[in-house]
């Protein structure tokens, strides 16, 4: 979901001022500790004071945290709110996809569902994606499309160079579309639920941490530069999506990279979500035969729902705003913030322990807020 998110920093620098620029990289320094330490619960010491990796999975690290209160209860919890919030990106996918090929057609007799519909049907080969490989092939590919709409974007706003004045930043800021601000810029930073396989599946393990300190400071970087540049070429006109501020010829071209990356962007979290409910509910005494149906029946149910939620859902970006908010800041924050504090109390320092209180504080508070704009919307478009 990056992508998407990117493209909304610009407006939420409107909303924020000077102080998103801080958020953007405060953010980025939060969400790179608590992937730190949801990785450190994976290991242990052993008995020459060596680490060793005794789980594997988010659930492992949950099971091990509640286990007193029940072997599995932890593991639940963290599965169920995983794949609800994996299922709602696929489904955020989809209704995007309709959405810009709706607008890059806009002269085709063809609705934004229909749309929704013929972008599924290229996503059907979904069914047969058996191993992490094949999604981090088709995700390099979705970066390298994420590079190009960036470029764009950026170098015509270098050739509005001239127009640009720090005036444009608000010195008043409303409360309420400053939650708005905070939710997209942290928000666009999670991928804590991806971390222990990606961990797991590294040739180097011990470079983990240096990986994920450089990929969250050129992160920080990349949207720094595109929401100052792209804000400071447009002001008070920035629109929520920043390529509709682009010329007609540009918007069309960009939204096009856009659906491509949105597509290549929806293989990750099925595949995860999938894998899941796989290993939850399948039997290692099954067949080699049956296993194989099993897996194309969970896929293939999987692909189905996502399509049937994007097609029938009523008002789903408030919806989305809602399950975000509270899966969002739980799998981000509040989660591995506790889980650190449960199975490493005794060696934590005391600034440690302070930074992961801190964490599941700020984690709490964007919960909140983003929970009460969300229903507000829905009471508002219902009401």
């Amino acid at each position: 979901l990056q992508g998407i998110f990117v493209l909304g920093l610009p407006y939420a620098l409107l909303h924020s001022g000077y102080s998103g620029l801080l958020l953007i990289v405060l953010a980025a320094a939060s969400c790179c500790y608590t992937g730190k330490i949801l990785i450190a619960c994976l290991y242990e010491e052993n008995e020459d004071g060596q680490q060793i990796r005794v789980r594997d999975t988010y659930e492992d690290i949950a099971n091990a945290c509640c286990k007193k209160l029940s072997p599995s209860l932890g593991g639940l919890v963290v599965n169920v709110t995983q794949v609800v919030e994996l299922i709602m990106t696929c489904i955020l996918y989809l209704v995007v996809s309709g959405n810009l090929l709706s607008h890059s057609f806009p002269y085709v007799p063809v609705t934004e569902k229909t749309w929704s519909v013929i972008a599924f049907v290229t996503l059907l080969p979904c069914i047969f994606i058996k191993t992490l490989k094949i999604v981090s092939k088709l995700s390099q590919l979705c970066s390298l499309v994420h590079l190009v709409i960036i470029f764009v974007v950026i170098t015509y706003c270098l050739t509005q160079m001239h127009q640009w004045s720090w005036a444009k930043f608000r010195t008043s800021i409303e409360f309420e579309n400053f939650l708005v601000s905070v939710g997209v810029i942290i928000f666009g930073y999670t991928s804590q639920i991806f971390l222990p396989t990606l961990e797991g599946n590294m040739k180097n393990p011990g470079e983990f941490r240096c990986m994920l300190n450089w990929t969250h400071f050129f992160a920080c970087i990349l949207k720094t530069t595109f929401a100052l540049t792209a804000f400071l070429t447009w002001g008070e006109k920035t629109k929520e999506v920043i390529t509709d501020n682009l010329p007609s010829f540009l918007e069309t071209l960009v939204n096009l990279c856009l659906l491509t990356k949105a597509l290549l962007s929806y293989p990750l979290p099925f595949f995860a979500a999938t894998e899941i409910v796989y290993s939850c509910i399948s039997n290692d005494n099954h067949s080699n035969y049956r296993s194989l149906l099993l897996a194309l029946t969970v896929r293939g149910s999987f692909l189905l729902l996502t399509l049937l939620m994007a097609m029938f859902t009523p008002h789903f970006a408030l919806l989305m705003g809602l399950s975000g908010s509270v899966t969002g800041a739980a799998m981000t924050f509040l989660l591995p913030s506790l889980f650190h504090l449960k199975l490493q109390w005794k060696k934590l320092s005391f600034l440690e322990k302070c930074a992961d209180i801190s964490v599941f504080i700020l984690g709490f508070l964007c919960s909140l807020a983003g929970i009460v704009c969300s229903i507000k919307g829905l009471l508002e478009v219902f009401g």
